[in-house]
């Protein structure tokens, strides 16, 4: 019989900290969860009374990697609220945009927060000495989706030039072209990083769940869309509610979320499990390699999921990079918008998953109401639905070995806390 008693505290990552706790008595599970011990930030309630138009600018910051997505959710909120109608190059252009930050937070989580664990090292510094290509691939790769983000965006974080309606500026021929030249260039990046993650030795762990994500009958959908999950359930996004099921646990700040089980996981892994017949035939191919076939559910390779998503949104890139040099990528003053009193919700897949923004308008054009649920809320009870069913498969192991499989557990999910290489500090108390 086995007693082992783990606490994790914090896990500390950039947006919060967590807490992870794990009690086993005479070979027993007796207690397993992650508190969530950050204090909340209250976006909702700084809407507020505010503008519409300023709804954008201040929930992007929400999140220093998903601001792009925040925002774009945001702006998608306001604009189903106002009626608002896209021109084709808004769409063309958003979707760029968004490819650009999910390439960029992808390289960071699989390159400088995942791969360190199976390389033997503490973080990515070290690994700057004794795998200087890898991280330099990874810093090229990441150069590229900033750069990206900002000739669309304004700037790399926190876009200033995305507005309801459009764009306050569009890029000029000349970047588009010097940016498709890069992005063709980045296929051999790509092609090494596939070739890097398929020798990892990816811990052995299956745990079915339900997994979540948006849909589209004709591409791989990251912005709008219909919510789908792989239990054979459809919605429009206006029903996002009937899935999410918010609800307060007393060990965390943050709420946790179930729809037909007990949990469900976003994300990576939940897209392509949905979706990965959309993928570009060299994403697919990429799965392949990584030995990544639907419906994958072992959630360690949600990592291996972003790795295929890296390829995709290069591949797409490209092609609608072609696009917008074909038609001619103008500046265009935004859609035309009418205010008045409305209600809109805004969905996007963002990095870590499907993501909602849910606004209130009044006729004075200020914001009445308003509710996000951000994709690590919605992980977090399939984060400890996975704890409960690891742990027991790990108990006859080391202690130092239990730690790391936990830190990779947690870690596989990219939570919007995991932003840094802090590892988890454990202390077992028997």
């Amino acid at each position: 019989m086995t007693n082992v008693s783990v606490n994790v505290h914090h896990l500390t990552r950039v947006e919060g900290h967590g807490n992870i706790v794990v009690d086993v008595r005479n070979g027993e599970l007796k207690e397993c969860r992650l508190d969530i011990v950050e204090a909340p930030r209250f976006f909702e309630a700084m809407l507020l009374g505010k503008p519409y138009q300023q709804a954008s600018h201040i929930t992007s910051r929400i999140c220093g990697i998903c601001a792009v997505g925040h925002a774009t959710a945001s702006l998608r909120a306001a604009e189903r609220a106002l009626e608002v109608e896209l021109s084709e190059q808004t769409v063309l252009l958003r979707k760029l945009n968004f490819h650009g930050e999910i390439i960029d937070s992808h390289v960071l989580h699989t390159y400088m927060l995942v791969a360190p664990d199976f390389l033997g090292v503490g973080s990515v510094i070290p690994l700057a000495k004794t795998h200087a290509q890898v991280v330099l691939r990874a810093l090229r790769i990441k150069k590229l989706a900033g750069d990206l983000c900002a000739m669309i965006g304004g700037r790399h974080t926190h876009p200033i030039a995305m507005c309801v309606g459009g764009f306050t500026h569009a890029p000029s021929e000349a970047e588009l072209r010097a940016m498709r030249e890069r992005l063709v260039a980045a296929r051999s990046d790509m092609d090494e990083t596939v070739a890097l993650f398929k020798t990892l030795d990816w811990p052995q762990f299956e745990r079915e769940t339900e997994y979540v994500s948006l849909t589209k009958p004709d591409e791989y959908a990251f912005i709008d869309g219909q919510i789908k999950t792989s239990d054979g359930f459809l919605y429009d996004l206006d029903d996002y509610r009937k899935v999410t099921n918010e609800k307060v646990v007393p060990h965390g700040t943050a709420k946790q979320t179930s729809h037909n089980r007990e949990s469900y996981m976003v994300g990576a892994l939940a897209r392509f499990n949905n979706n990965s017949d959309q993928l570009h035939p060299r994403a697919k191919d990429a799965a392949a390699q990584l030995g990544l076939e639907p419906v994958c559910t072992n959630s360690f390779l949600n990592s291996a999921a972003q790795v295929v998503e890296m390829v995709h949104c290069v591949e797409d890139a490209i092609i609608i990079t072609d696009e917008l040099l074909v038609r001619g990528c103008k500046p265009e003053e935004p859609a035309a918008v009418e205010v008045k009193a409305g209600e809109g919700v805004g969905c996007c897949d963002v990095p870590r998953g499907i993501l909602f923004h849910d606004y209130e308008i009044g006729e004075d054009g200020l914001i009445s109401g308003a509710n996000c649920i951000i994709p690590t809320g919605q992980n977090y009870a399939n984060m400890e639905a996975d704890m409960r069913a690891l742990v027991p498969q790990i108990l006859d192991r080391p202690e130092p070995e239990i730690t790391l499989m936990m830190e990779m557990l947690i870690r596989a999910y990219d939570p919007c806390i995991s932003c840094s290489t802090h590892f988890l500090n454990v202390e077992f108390v028997r």
